[in-house]
């Protein structure tokens, strides 16, 4: 019995420690984090650099409070991403996690709005499915339905458009056709809202949990940054899961003509080490809000030292050990062997990714592009098939959280080619238990 709770009853082992790329359990079993947690560990458990910068920051201090100190960990913490990001991305503002991050960007777009004599603009545009965070502001963005229904009362409902799922509509994802295809749709839905009214319009560069590491077609990114800049609409991308070189860039959008005017980032940012996350905004925002009375927003850990100081020390690491080029080396390599992995398991319907950002999409019929049913589960039983062999992945369904099943393979950045095939060992293995088990499961659908 515990006295914890969180999504479901489920009990897992409990953690005994974790180096690299492994974890090990209190029995002694070895798990390969082939998720990195929840695409979180980005360089990797227990890096002695990081615990060393931790342990000299507690030496000195674990907590300063923005009102009453600047902290040195902080400042030099947002000058160093400041170096990282886009021209003229330079003022950063600190908080412990992803929803967080976006909370913060939609409340300086919106206070930017108000000082600058743009009342009537309110209303953020996402896509469809997407996740964006678990607090109502963030939610409210988000489309995944087992996420959001409980609390539709509870939120301001805001726009949505379809997001560019070029593989499940049949579409060539390099044709530029395809990519003005879906970017049209932004454009008819400011249009639809009334352009005045729009204030921002928020994506993944990469998709995360919710479209399965879904890379956006030849066009559509520089086709949205044209439109949202016509309109006056402020383009926030979230690299919550894509940036600190996830993808093979700091940041995902870095690969593409489409910069941001708004960043908010997290999880590899801290890597695990601590809570810790960031906005990043242009002056041109940050300014006004400061001179109409400062921005109306903030929480207790924002600046951390401690969190400042492991994620200097995060920053170190990706940079020393080339990590963003190993991601590209190392994501192409994991893809090939994805693909390879076709031949042998006919449920893979597509395969995708950028960087160590990497999923399959599972199909009943792939020709037909249809869905397993969805009463078999088929996401989550692979998931605790591939546990129970040793390897750690992460998955969600593709259709707004009600249908389809799709597979994140994202390893730390550190991975090396040896555990990829370790990798692939624990998906084979996992993908040929569920298909001998297809006939019953079928047949209790």
């Amino acid at each position: 019995m515990s006295n914890l709770f969180y999504q479901g009853r489920g009990r897992k082992p409990t953690l005994d420690q974790a180096r690299g790329v492994y974890m090990w359990d209190t029995d002694g079993k070895r798990y390969l984090d082939g998720s990195s947690g929840a695409m979180v560990c980005n360089i990797g458990h227990s890096h002695p650099a990081v615990l060393d910068a931790m342990r000299r920051q507690m030496e000195k201090s674990t907590f300063g409070y923005r009102l009453h100190f600047e902290t040195e960990p902080a400042e030099r913490l947002a000058a160093r991403l400041a170096g990282l990001m886009p021209a003229g991305l330079d003022r950063v503002f600190f908080v412990s996690g992803g929803s967080e991050a976006v909370e913060s960007g939609l409340k300086l777009a919106r206070q930017h709005a108000l000082a600058t004599g743009q009342d009537k603009r309110w209303k953020v545009i996402s896509r469809a499915p997407s996740y964006h965070g678990c607090t109502l502001g963030a939610l409210a963005l988000t489309s995944y339905a087992p996420l959001t229904a409980p609390f539709v009362p509870m939120m301001q409902a805001m726009p949505k458009v379809p997001a560019p799922r070029a593989y499940l509509d049949g579409l060539d994802p390099d044709d530029p056709a395809t990519g003005h295809h879906y970017a049209a749709m932004l454009e008819a839905q400011i249009q639809a809202e009334g352009p005045e009214t729009v204030l921002a319009f928020i994506l993944e560069p990469v998709g995360g949990a919710s479209t399965g590491a879904l890379v956006p077609p030849r066009g559509y990114m520089e086709a949205v940054r044209e439109i949202c800049t016509r309109h006056g609409v402020l383009l926030i991308m979230d690299e919550v899961m894509t940036g600190a070189g996830r993808t093979g860039a700091f940041i995902g959008c870095a690969h593409w003509d489409c910069r941001p005017d708004i960043v908010v980032m997290s999880k590899g940012l801290g890597a695990g080490y601590m809570p810790l996350g960031a906005m990043v905004a242009d002056d041109a925002l940050v300014g006004p809000v400061l001179d109409a009375g400062g921005f109306a927003h903030g929480f207790t850990y924002a600046g951390n030292p401690l969190a400042c100081a492991a994620g200097l020390a995060v920053l170190d690491v990706i940079e020393d050990e080339t990590l963003c080029a190993n991601a590209t080396a190392m994501g192409n390599a994991l893809l090939a062997r994805l693909h390879a992995l076709t031949a042998r398991h006919p449920l893979i319907g597509d395969v995708r990714g950028k960087g160590l950002l990497t999923a399959v999409e599972l199909m009943a019929d792939p020709q037909a592009k249809t869905p397993l049913p969805a009463a078999m589960n088929a996401h989550q039983r692979l998931v605790d098939l591939a546990y129970d062999a040793g390897l750690i992945i992460y998955s969600r369904r593709t259709r707004d959280g009600v249908a389809g099943d799709h597979l994140l393979i994202c390893p730390p950045l550190t991975v090396t080619e040896p555990q990829l095939e370790e990798i692939i060992e624990g998906l084979d293995h996992a993908l040929s238990v569920f298909a001998a088990e297809l006939p019953t499961a079928r047949a209790m659908a």
